[in-house]
């Protein structure tokens, strides 16, 4: 059975703050038990690492994708290969937030389209549709 991570385990592995919670978040992330994120605790950790602890965009992604990559790490629901892209695309700029960057890889692992009035909304892959008519 996969274990399901919520945020604070999240953030407190990757700040190392404050240290006896983050050495508890270790114990559980560097175990081999099967652990599981899901899109909104991805874009939740993101938002708690840029705003509470001022961490860059370029570092904040690649920290992300670093935890992604531990072997015993899944993304609940969605394929962890797209949910890395999704956090590469956030990389360069602010152009794609966190929290659209997952909505692009739930729509890319369901190869179903998205309504969306945001221009700024990537479409690399996946069709976005931005009115009705």
């Amino acid at each position: 059975m996969t274990a399901l991570l919520d945020t604070s385990v999240v953030v407190r592995y990757l700040t190392g703050d404050p240290p006896r919670l983050a050495a508890q978040a270790a114990d559980i992330i560097d175990g081999n038990e099967p652990l599981a994120l899901t899109d909104v605790v991805v874009a939740e950790t993101a938002y708690v690492l840029a705003s509470v602890y001022g961490v860059a965009r370029a570092e904040l992604a690649d920290a992300m994708i670093g935890f992604l990559q531990k072997r015993n790490v899944s993304v609940a629901g969605l394929d962890k290969g797209i949910v890395i892209q999704a956090l590469m695309m956030t990389r360069p700029s602010k152009r794609v937030s966190f929290a659209d960057a997952m909505v692009w890889a739930a729509a890319r692992s369901a190869e179903a389209p998205v309504y969306s009035l945001d221009d700024r909304f990537p479409d690399d892959g996946i069709r976005v549709q931005r009115s009705r008519s």
